[in-house]
């Protein structure tokens, strides 16, 4: 393949920008195709005109981490004075208690109910000593992972319910193979060790400080996406890819653009970073891959604070939402002075009843689930709107890897075709791990270099990201 040559990328969030940039930068033809009417993806934030000013609004709670110093001296160059240094707090709310997070001594002994802490205590003292931890997080579920390091009292209490709120299944019939990434600390043992005081070389259980934009987390890659316009990149927005055209073992062209305007690009070479089963779907790969889909509920509210959480994890099954964020924790721009807003994330299923519910019907169990958490529902300023996230997890039900593998093997045989990023793999991750995911797509071609094994295991150590983040 020459300089030349067509590259079609599929998809313009930040897998797929930073494959365009390495692309570009290496003289390449590129075209990026993206479905909806703005880039970043999952990553993207929305601006909300309201009655009182501008209100953004992210798709989740997104923050820049990173244990790539490379990574993060780029974003910084690309977003100069626009990049804040910000701080997460974050707690656990579960039947009317509010839990530091990480786990202080103090906060727990005073506020964890005395069966909690009696239980714990005798998890720690006779239980856990004479059971090794699970190890194969390939096999074993996320229940028997989490018990065999936490104790059945913490799995009870602070895991059970608001995983199978999360993920929309039993925790005995998930995954494990994700926790050892997302859960940062290591045991019940390690919980102990660190409700200890703290001493100078105590390490860290996760990121507190973080890189974010003053306009939201979407400005990173908006700024991205200028800059690869600015340099020829060709951008095609509301253009969501609507067929493959192959010949043998190749892809030929892209057929995209709304119905009733489908246009085919012809290409030589596609790095797609569009979901896997998406991609399955096109070339009919029998698949059973599914998604667990999130719906944010956004609201503009008339006052300054409505708390100093930027998130609050909410534990109890019978409230909807899984968090409760605050954007302008994150910066104070995200909201008009003296204003704030609340976003509440909601796992659904695509087309489920919480899906598919009119914003008017949801807003009134919206706001009897803040008002269980203490919020001045008052406070609202009247308006609502919902957005949505339709790939929001890929569903790891016990033996979805191998699922996952043989999807991937068979459109591996698609020489000119490179799958990348969190959804392109079906993978559970941080976007600054999608980011290089996308740098490594770029490379495998200008390196002439078959790298798409690497790809999609990149980064899947046992290791808590969040210890090791440089940002």
């Amino acid at each position: 393949m020459t300089k030349l040559s067509t590259v079609a990328v599929l998809g313009a969030g930040p897998a797929g920008l930073m494959a365009a940039w390495e692309l570009n930068k290496a003289g390449y033809k590129v075209v990026l195709i993206e479905a909806e009417n703005q880039v970043g993806g999952m990553s993207a934030t929305l601006k909300f005109k309201g009655n009182h000013g501008d209100y953004r609004f992210d798709y989740g709670g997104h923050r820049f981490i990173t244990r790539n110093p490379e990574l993060l001296q780029f974003v910084e160059d690309l977003m100069g004075d626009e990049l804040l240094h910000s701080l997460r707090k974050s707690v656990i709310r579960f039947q009317g208690r509010t839990y530091q997070y990480p786990l202080a001594l103090g906060d727990l002994l005073k506020n964890a109910p005395t069966g909690l802490l009696l239980g714990a205590a005798s998890d720690l003292l006779f239980k856990l000593p004479f059971n090794q931890p699970v190890q194969d997080r390939d096999n074993a579920s996320f229940a028997e992972w989490i018990e065999s390091r936490f104790g059945p009292t913490l799995y009870r209490n602070f895991f059970e319910g608001y995983t199978a709120k999360l993920w929309g299944i039993d925790p005995t019939q998930l995954s494990a193979d994700w926790a050892s990434q997302r859960i940062s600390l290591l045991d019940l043992k390690d919980v102990a060790q660190r409700l200890l005081p703290q001493r100078s070389d105590t390490p860290r259980t996760y990121a507190r400080k973080y890189r974010y934009p003053k306009l939201g987390f979407g400005r990173i890659f908006e700024k991205l996406a200028d800059h690869l316009v600015e340099n020829g990149v060709e951008l095609l927005l509301n253009h969501p890819v609507q067929g493959l055209r192959t010949e043998g073992k190749q892809l030929k062209a892209i057929h995209c653009g709304p119905k009733g305007a489908i246009k085919e690009i012809a290409v030589d070479q596609v790095i797609a970073t569009l979901p896997l089963p998406m991609m399955a779907d096109f070339i009919q790969i029998p698949h059973q891959l599914r998604y667990r889909s999130l719906r944010f509920f956004n609201m503009p509210m008339l006052t300054e604070n409505i708390s100093d959480n930027t998130w609050q994890y909410l534990s109890d099954p019978n409230i909807m939402a899984t968090r409760l964020q605050e954007p302008r924790r994150r910066s104070p721009y995200m909201a008009p002075t003296g204003q704030t807003s609340l976003m509440m994330e909601i796992p659904c299923f695509k087309g489920d009843n919480l899906w598919s519910m009119d914003n008017a019907q949801l807003q009134p169990q919206v706001m009897a689930d803040l008002r269980s958490l203490g919020v001045n529902t008052d406070a609202s300023s009247g308006e609502y709107f919902s957005s949505f996230s339709e790939h929001a997890y890929p569903l790891m039900q016990l033996g979805y890897q191998q699922e996952r593998h043989r999807v991937i093997e068979q459109l591996n045989d698609y020489q000119n075709l490179i799958m990348t990023g969190r959804q392109g793999t079906f993978r559970y991750i941080f976007t600054d791990t999608a980011m290089e995911m996308g740098q490594l797509a770029a490379r495998s071609l200008i390196d002439k270099q078959d790298r798409r094994g690497e790809i999609f295991d990149f980064r899947n150590e046992p290791t808590v990201i969040e210890t090791q983040s440089v940002a």
